[in-house]
């Protein structure tokens, strides 16, 4: 009965381990998408100067 319910457990892991893989083969182009969306913004917040600010004032 043991070696049952250890086979059981390593087939339910062996199924949640392949619907993971298939959620992310299914949802790519979003995952894809999301991160090259975080990395544009990520490039845009580190490339803003300091003093950018402070050109609204002198108008």
């Amino acid at each position: 009965m043991k070696v049952a319910r250890f086979v059981l457990k390593i087939v339910a892991l062996s199924l949640a381990a392949a619907a993971a893989v298939c959620a992310v083969i299914a949802y790519w182009d979003g995952i894809t998408e999301m991160c090259c969306c975080v990395k544009g913004k990520i490039q845009r917040s580190a490339h803003t100067d300091e003093y950018d600010d402070y050109d609204d004032y002198e108008e």
